[in-house]
């Protein structure tokens, strides 16, 4: 899969650029509105995007999911990895089918999820996954352990493109999870870090 840019890419809603990320809100909504969800701008939209098996951090995905789950957040998941997980996510959206969608793995499906998501998790290094850059380039703000392609985001220099945990434990995985929702709650600092991403690329 090999997205265009968010700037000309003709399979979403709205195209947009760092310049007018106000725009990527509405492939939100939209995306919403197609899982049959609550149009709600301002609620957290997640994704997996390389979808989930062990080596991708399947079992700290276990760990960490209470948590996540305990938030409110709305999550999507790349129909993509083992028989194992793709049965935990298939009961998940049995369950919480209100905030959590399995996303088809075809190209024009897969941009629409990366034009609407506000961020990815990733539960390994991400460093050598294709999707970490395509979550750049549309804006979406990695949750992830560190590497050198990310900055983790520092809200005194207003820094930084991603959240970032030091150790792979879900301890220091969920820290970053909530401190990127609680950011996602002052959009001018979310758009900050979104325009970082896209600028990064």
């Amino acid at each position: 899969m090999n997205p265009s840019s968010p700037v000309r890419d003709s399979t979403i809603v709205r195209c947009f650029s760092p310049n007018s990320l106000e725009e990527k809100i509405k492939n939100k909504t939209a995306l919403q509105e197609q899982l049959g969800w609550p149009q709600e701008p301002k609620v957290p939209l997640f994704c997996l995007p390389a979808g989930m098996n062990k080596s991708l951090g399947g079992e700290l995905l276990k760990e960490v999911l209470p948590g996540l789950l305990s938030l409110n957040v709305q999550l999507v998941i790349r129909g993509k990895g083992s028989n194992e997980y793709g049965s935990l996510f298939t009961e998940l959206t049995k369950s919480h089918s209100h905030r959590i969608a399995i996303i088809p793995d075809t190209e024009g499906r897969l941009s629409q999820m990366y034009a609407a998501a506000d961020a990815a998790l990733f539960l390994a290094d991400p460093s050598t996954l294709p999707e970490l850059r395509h979550c750049l380039q549309y804006g979406v703000v990695p949750i992830a352990s560190e590497c050198g392609a990310l900055e983790n985001y520092n809200p005194i220099q207003e820094s930084g493109n991603a959240f970032l945990y030091e150790k792979l434990d879900p301890w220091h995985c969920f820290a970053a999870i909530v401190r990127a929702t609680e950011t996602h709650c002052f959009p001018f600092d979310w758009r900050t870090i979104q325009k970082h991403c896209m600028e990064s690329m």
